[in-house]
């Protein structure tokens, strides 16, 4: 089993969230660079990763789309996956101000 959460922000943007989450989770990120994806930034944590992307990507068509559709107030998203439900780390990433849980998936 798999746990997927999503969660949004319009008051950060995505380096200030990646500063934000370093410090309040002790995590170093990486920058990466996709073509599917654009820029977003990694961080392993135990049994699981942390990204952190713009929900604007860079479309076919030149025109960005949005990666999250149905969060389109969302400017940037935090993405956690994990093997099993984390409530910990639900705790430290809900008190980040102005980060809003929107999804959570069991795979």
């Amino acid at each position: 089993m798999t746990d997927h959460h999503t969660y949004g922000t319009s008051a950060h943007t995505a380096g200030e969230l990646v500063r934000l989450v370093s410090d309040r989770l002790g995590l170093v990120f990486t920058e990466r660079d996709s073509d599917h994806r654009g820029v977003y930034h990694l961080a392993g944590i135990p049994n699981g990763r942390i990204e952190i992307q713009p929900n604007p990507i860079p479309g076919d068509d030149n025109e960005d789309d949005l990666y999250a559709p149905e969060h389109p107030a969302a400017q940037v998203l935090l993405l956690t996956t994990t093997p099993a439900l984390d409530p910990a780390l639900q705790v430290r990433l809900d008190s980040i101000e102005g980060l809003t849980h929107l999804n959570h998936e069991t795979a």
